[in-house]
């Protein structure tokens, strides 16, 4: 439908959706919609051969520079609509918190009124949900002063602009700890002899949420030596990473890619069935910490140990393998020439979730001393270059004849190895 409207053009009086309207039909959204679907036009009709120009047509390699230029800046404003619907979506997530907020405290209200037929309104019902009002009132307050970053999400989204999946486990132990003492603040506010308070005090014994404070504390190391272990390997070139336009709740689970990650996955699975029986265990005894069994717990911190390992184990620095001449059907075999092709062939030349046209475009091969960027081929629903494995690009009659080194160098800013060839006149 996207492509069907960019081909039939914009409608009468609507904008190029450069502003931040919000849910408005016109706004960065939609400014972003409109742009995708644009370049995707494009794209195709470059991959049949239309669109261009007779002065260009003759010639392959002049047609291949046209096309990748001229999709190159197509892919600039579709980068700059994305970046500018990812700063109006995090702007409204703070009004997102609050109906959310609301929503879950007037869930439990229900639910606890329900749960109270027959059986009766207790104290600790209403320690319940005053903690409950507390924890959503200080969420709201939070996202409401940090709603030019993403409101309540600002803690757990990384430095790429993502959702970690390591600070969202660890945020979650930590606001359901809050909670459960905070019942238990309220119930000792509440306790009318020395006898319950004496008890209630005693719920927060070391002996009986062991578990539980185990679970917290290596869930929030965890989440910062993660973080330690994610800035070394891009500093030191192990690990690429580009930036993504907003985070989104499949980050949790996948990639940078949007592959589906079992180290992640099995860290929030597990996590969130720990967390619900001990959201029972604290309902059936709102007087000490959520007893959880060390059965449990060390389930968790062996998920945890994966998740971590798993983060040890990703990435890896691209390399380039071998650089060969590349010949076309009827060409003649030779050396490589100035005004060639050379094919790059290796790994890990696109990094993970560099896969759209403006960050491919930012691709550099360094041959000798000229940059060259690499051009982008495009076919029905992709490029053919460049590629993770492959790259094609010419070599420019700037490069001086004899010995010369060739370094790719990744959207991400990543350098490979350098690789030497011989360049005849």
């Amino acid at each position: 439908m996207a492509v069907q409207e960019a081909r039939q053009g914009p409608e009468p009086g609507a904008h190029d959706g450069g502003c931040a309207c919000g849910d408005c039909p016109h706004g960065a959204r939609e400014g972003h919609r409109r742009a995708v679907a644009a370049f995707l036009v494009k794209r195709d009709e470059f991959a049949a051969g239309q669109g261009l120009p007779a002065a260009v047509a003759h010639s392959a390699s002049a047609s291949r520079q046209w096309v990748s230029e001229e999709l190159t800046q197509s892919a600039e404003l579709v980068a700059e609509r994305g970046r500018a619907e990812g700063e109006s979506w995090l702007s409204r997530v703070w009004q997102r918190t609050a109906c959310t907020v609301g929503a879950a405290v007037v869930t439990l209200l229900l639910v606890q009124s329900l749960t109270a037929i027959g059986a009766g309104w207790t104290t600790a019902r209403t320690a319940g949900l005053l903690a409950a009002l507390l924890v959503g009132g200080a969420l709201t307050a939070a996202s409401w002063l940090h709603r030019a970053r993403g409101g309540a999400l600002a803690p757990v989204i990384g430095e790429d602009n993502r959702l970690s999946t390591s600070r969202v486990v660890a945020a979650a132990w930590v606001l359901f700890v809050a909670y459960a003492v905070l019942v238990l603040v309220g119930r000792l506010a509440a306790a009318s002899g020395p006898a319950e308070r004496d008890a209630l005090i005693s719920g927060l014994d070391l002996a009986r949420g062991a578990g539980a404070v185990t679970v917290l504390a290596v869930v929030c190391a965890i989440a910062v030596l993660v973080r330690r272990v994610v800035g070394l390997r891009v500093l030191g070139q192990r690990l690429q990473k580009v930036r993504a336009h907003r985070p989104r709740a499949a980050d949790l689970l996948t990639d940078d890619a949007g592959r589906g990650t079992f180290a992640d996955i099995q860290y929030v699975a597990i996590s969130a069935v720990a967390l619900a029986f001990a959201a029972v265990r604290l309902a059936r005894r709102p007087d000490q910490l959520p007893d959880l069994p060390w059965g449990l717990a060390v389930v968790v911190l062996v998920s945890a140990a994966t998740y971590l390992a798993g983060k040890y184990a990703e990435g890896g620095r691209p390399v380039v393998l071998s650089v060969v001449r590349s010949r076309e059907a009827g060409d003649l075999d030779g050396p490589i020439r100035t005004g060639d092709d050379i094919e790059i062939r290796g790994a890990g030349f696109v990094p993970p979730g560099a896969q759209t046209a403006d960050r491919l475009s930012r691709m550099v091969v360094r041959i000798g001393a000229v940059h060259v960027h690499v051009p982008l081929v495009p076919v029905a629903g992709g490029f053919s270059n460049p590629t993770d494995a492959v790259l094609t690009v010419p070599v420019p009659a700037e490069v001086e004849p004899g010995r010369v080194e060739v370094q790719v160098i990744t959207a991400a800013g990543v350098e490979t190895n350098r690789y030497a060839i011989d360049v005849t006149d």
